[in-house]
């Protein structure tokens, strides 16, 4: 019986879980692994690194969940330091170039994981090559930007963006003790949550002794003569900077599969079927950050850059390729951060999100505790729901709130996964004790006060 060759494009969550999983199934004597892996790490926790830069994780190996020699000594043939450069998908071959000797080769596949990964939105702006400005994608961003920090002549960061990496990259640095600047090009901070829901966002923010700018377009970042930045620029001001870090978000590394001809969707992530197989392509499958995901609530795809879903995309094509059965569903879009003490949570539509696709909803927002009220340590949370005109079907949740707001969007997602109506969230059996939740938890409170308005329409 020949041997099949399984060959692997990025050595981060997706890419190893599947080569991993394969692995499981099949011995070296059935199935060759080969993973291609331009960095210096695999298998690590992308999400930790703001905490790491925070200084919350003390050492960077923390978040290396498997390393490269764990890998090898389970019969994966993996490749550091070498970049995958061209796919031919006629002839079933990589070409891949070696890092830091340039050498180049090609290895034939019989079965192909793409799992490139996404790369930071870096505008094509002056100044944008400066020394001190940094995206945080990978280990080695990660890295960078501690080198950076080490070495900067003074205490002033600057922000660009105020999404989730955006956010905990500002609480990163506060913790630093820097002076933090956010310069945020929408009208509140959290664009994944509806504007009063990020209004709250930017009053803690504010709170915490960092400076938002909204509403603020970048238009050139300054060097010194030494090339180094010093300030960012917007069409109203300038805002002194001894670093820059970039939190305007990702876009689906598919540069690779684009020029090989893989169907790419409306967000430039690479389309899949049920199995992560990419379409069209009996022998080659995709998934974490390069491809698009089916939205489980609006029945579209979307990009949805989290190790939680390539994790599970990499069991899933591990466990096909190596002769399993096994199928990815969809998202329903929960996301959770925070910034300082301050929990930020959503899940499902936002209310934009629900009108672009021809819903009819109603909203409610509530105010509650984390706790029963009279315990000690109570704080206030904050809870809105989105439901579907007449049939009461949840559509979203966002929360914001202290200690033990942002896991209860848990609950929501549960039910948007189920399909449930608010009405029927109203009867969940929930825990409760007085150090937890109000006898009525927040999100119950919520579903009752959507359903009596859904129900008197």
């Amino acid at each position: 019986m020949s041997i099949e060759r399984l060959v692997v494009i990025g050595g981060d969550a997706a890419g190893m879980s599947a080569a991993s999983q394969a692995r499981r199934l099949k011995g070296p004597g059935e199935l060759e692994i080969v993973a291609f892996e331009r960095g210096h790490f695999t298998s690590y926790s992308a999400c930790g690194i703001p905490y790491w830069v925070g200084g919350d994780v003390t050492a960077r190996d923390d978040l290396i969940a498997r390393t490269p020699e764990e890998h090898r000594a389970r019969g994966i043939d993996l490749r550091l330091r070498t970049e995958v450069t061209e796919i031919d998908v006629a002839r079933r071959r990589v070409r891949a170039r070696d890092v830091d000797s340039g050498a180049r080769s090609w290895t034939s596949y019989d079965k192909l994981v793409v799992a490139t990964g996404a790369r930071p939105v870096r505008p094509d702006l002056p100044g944008m090559d400066a020394e001190g400005v940094h995206g945080v994608q990978t280990l080695d961003d990660g890295q960078a930007l501690l080198d950076t920090l080490a070495r900067a002549r003074g205490r002033r960061a600057v922000v660009v963006g105020a999404g989730y990496i955006g956010v905990e990259m500002a609480e990163a640095l506060i913790n630093r003790g820097y002076e933090v600047t956010v310069v945020n090009r929408g009208s509140e901070p959290m664009s994944t949550l509806d504007p009063d829901m990020g209004r709250l966002v930017h009053a803690a923010m504010t709170g915490l002794g960092i400076t938002m700018v909204n509403d603020a377009e970048v238009t050139a970042l300054l060097a010194d003569a030494d090339g180094r930045v010093r300030a960012v620029v917007t069409k109203d001001a300038q805002y002194p900077a001894d670093v820059v870090v970039l939190g305007i978000g990702v876009r689906p590394e598919t540069a690779l599969a684009k020029a090989a001809g893989l169907p790419l969707g409306a967000h430039g992530g690479l389309l899949t079927d049920l199995a992560m197989r990419v379409r069209g392509h009996e022998e080659i499958w995709a998934g974490g950050d390069c491809v698009e995901v089916l939205d489980l609530v609006s029945g579209q795809e979307r990009h949805i850059a989290l190790g939680t879903h390539a994790n599970k995309h990499g069991q899933v094509i591990g466990a096909n390729v190596g002769g399993g059965y096994a199928t990815f569903p969809g998202v329903v879009g929960t996301a959770v951060s925070k910034v300082c003490d301050l929990e930020i949570a959503r899940t499902g539509l936002r209310e934009k999100d629900a009108r672009r696709v021809g819903l009819q909803l109603e909203t409610v927002t509530i105010e509650s505790t984390n706790r029963a009220g009279y315990y000690p340590g109570a704080s206030p949370m904050t809870v809105k729901m989105l439901a579907e005109r007449r049939t009461g079907r949840l559509l979203g949740v966002q929360i914001v709130g202290r200690e033990g707001a942002g896991k209860r969007v848990d609950i929501a997602a549960v039910a948007l996964t189920a399909g449930m109506t608010v009405e029927q969230m109203t009867a969940l059996d929930l825990g409760y004790a007085p150090p937890f939740s109000p006898v009525w938890d927040p999100v119950l409170v919520a579903a009752r006060k959507a359903a009596a308005k859904v129900r008197n329409l």
